[in-house]
This record gives C-alpha cells, sequence and structure tokens, in this order.
C-alpha cells in the first residue's frame, strides 16, 4: 500500500481560459502544460496527487455548439456534456502531465477517469436553479430561448444573461474505490472532472443522469475526505485569501482557523460566487478531515505556500 501523503488539487475551469480572446483548445491546452510543472515539482517532493477540475466554460461551448447545429444533429443533454469535457480536459491534464515527468524522467503512470457523481433528485436545488452555465447572451435572447427551450436563465453579475441549471449537493462519488485502487498503485488520477457527472441512484442500485451541474469545489472536498487527504488544493488566481478586498484597508491572511474561516464567511467577506465556496470547500474538507489541511494559492506559488512563504492555509 502507498504511504505517500496524497494531496487533492482542484482547478476551476476559468483556469485553463486567460481571457476571452484565448479561448481555443491550442490556448487551454498551452495553460494546461503552464501548470502541470507546478504539479510535478510536488510529485518530485513525495506527494501523490489527485487533480480535479472545473468546466463551467467548456461545458458552455459544448451546448452553444449544440444549439448552433440542433436543424442537424440531436442536441447534447448536460450530463452528457460534462462527460465530454472530463474526457477532453482530462486528456489535456494527462497528456501534459505525462510529457512533463518524461522530460524529468520520472516513472509514473497517469490516468484520467469519468467520474459519476451521485446526487438527491429531491434535493431543494432542483426547485431554485442558480448555477449558471454557457455563454452570455442579452435579456432578449435569454428571454427567447426560456420561452422556446424551456430554460431557467438568470442575470449573472452584471455581465449579462445565461442559462442556469440546478447545482445539487454531492453525496457520493460512484468510482471512489477505483480512484483509491489507482493512487495506491502509484498513478496520478485525473477524476471529478466538473464535480462529477450527476446521477441519480434507485433502489436497486441503477444510475440515471440528471440535467445539472456540481460543484467542483464541493465535489473536490468531498472527494478529499473520502481519500482521507493529507490537502485539498484550490489553485486560483490570487497568491492568498484577503478581507475587505479591493478597499483600502484589505488585508491578506496567512492562516487561519476553521473557526475564524467560518466567521469571515458569515460576516461576508468573501465574495458569494468567487472565493466563498472555495472557503467553505475547504472547511468541509478540514471539519471531515481534522488532520488534513486545506490551501488557497496560486498554482506558480504552490512550493512557496509548501514553505510557508505565502497561501491562506485553513487548518486545526
Amino acid at each position: 500500500m502507498n504511504k505517500r501523503p496524497l494531496a487533492v488539487i482542484a482547478f476551476g475551469g476559468n483556469a485553463l481560459i486567460d481571457d476571452n480572446d484565448h479561448c481555443s483548445i491550442q490556448d487551454q491546452y498551452r495553460t494546461v502544460e503552464n501548470n502541470v510543472g507546478y504539479l510535478v515539482d510536488l510529485i518530485e517532493r513525495g506527494w501523490d496527487l489527485v487533480i480535479t477540475h472545473g468546466n463551467g466554460p467548456q461545458v458552455g461551448f459544448i451546448l452553444r455548439r449544440s444549439e448552433l447545429a440542433e436543424h442537424e444533429v440531436s442536441p447534447v443533454p448536460v450530463d452528457y456534456a460534462v462527460g465530454d469535457t472530463q474526457g477532453a480536459i482530462g486528456y489535456m491534464f494527462q497528456k501534459a502531465l505525462t510529457n512533463e515527468l518524461n522530460r524529468r524522467a520520472i516513472s509514473r503512470p497517469v490516468v484520467s477517469l469519468v467520474t459519476q457523481t451521485c446526487v438527491d433528485s429531491n434535493d431543494e436545488a432542483f426547485a431554485k436553479p442558480n448555477k449558471p452555465i454557457g455563454s452570455f447572451m442579452s435579456q432578449e435572447t435569454a428571454e427567447k430561448s426560456a420561452e422556446t427551450l424551456g430554460w431557467s436563465i438568470m442575470e449573472d453579475s452584471g455581465r449579462g444573461w445565461r442559462r442556469c441549471v440546478a447545482s445539487p449537493k454531492p453525496l457520493e462519488i460512484v468510482e471512489l474505490s477505483s480512484i483509491e485502487h489507482l493512487v495506491s498503485s502509484g498513478a496520478l488520477v485525473i477524476a471529478c472532472g466538473g464535480g462529477g457527472i450527476p446521477v441519480e441512484r434507485d433502489a436497486l442500485g441503477n444510475l440515471t443522469g440528471v440535467e445539472a451541474v456540481i460543484d467542483k469545489d464541493v465535489a473536490s472536498a468531498l472527494l478529499a475526505e473520502k481519500l482521507n487527504a493529507d490537502m485539498l488544493i484550490i489553485p486560483t488566481g490570487v497568491e492568498k485569501v484577503a478581507i475587505n478586498f479591493g478597499q483600502p484597508n484589505q488585508q491578506w491572511l496567512d492562516n487561519l482557523t476553521p473557526e475564524q474561516a467560518q466567521r469571515l464567511c458569515d460576516d461576508g467577506q468573501f465574495g458569494e460566487g468567487s472565493m466563498k465556496p472555495k472557503v467553505q470547500a475547504l472547511l468541509q474538507f478540514v471539519a471531515a478531515n481534522p488532520k488534513g489541511a486545506g490551501l488557497i494559492t496560486q498554482a506558480n506559488t504552490l512550493l512557496r505556500a509548501f514553505d510557508g512563504k505565502t497561501g491562506t492555509w485553513i487548518r486545526h
């Protein structure tokens, strides 16, 4: 049995897209290439990794292509779009990691695993869809789509209108035992992409896909908990978390106890659609794994964070 420490690292789907002018597959792959070196740095330090990733923009691209082509081919359901992105983004990480490992003469298998996540069909989230997906559009276009396609729509942070779907709570990682087996065999695993493909399980154990998306950070926290990981890492666009962000009295945070982090969440210090879900995911993980640690920092400052020089840590 493998005894190396284990970290779950949860990349956001937006982390693969530098800006609106660099959305192509080639651009996304270059971004992955730029990030995997920081992961292999951790592997050289003796860590095992399970890599998860978001897929919001990428699912949006698939659904938009489907909309444009609906007069010729059948539309793509949301759960299938999540599966598509798991394969495509997993392939990017798998190829880039393999190449970087080869460059450093490190022999480790890299595996991408299509992963399903069980949700409850009675979850109250289905009555209040609030997870934006797909491209931004005008209010007029959004309202027309709601009328003709039956979409739920929402205005998203002043940037435009988008389709929205339910985001139910993840209850079970279906392929958990396979992920455990792969990690114990020494593989680097890319799993639970986009929070996992949302499915529900009936009384006989059969699985059915669900039109929903699962929060990647919450699902990553559940995966890290069930794997008994030593650390949950959420790379983001800043080296540290801040309170009073963007104000003259802004203050960067180094180390927080779970109690301190929860108070700051309750005080509204973290953005609802940005930093708060990340902090809450780390709180979920360290509550279930009291010996574990949560870290938020940039991908390119991971080693400095491990050396105690940057990053925001949440731990007991």
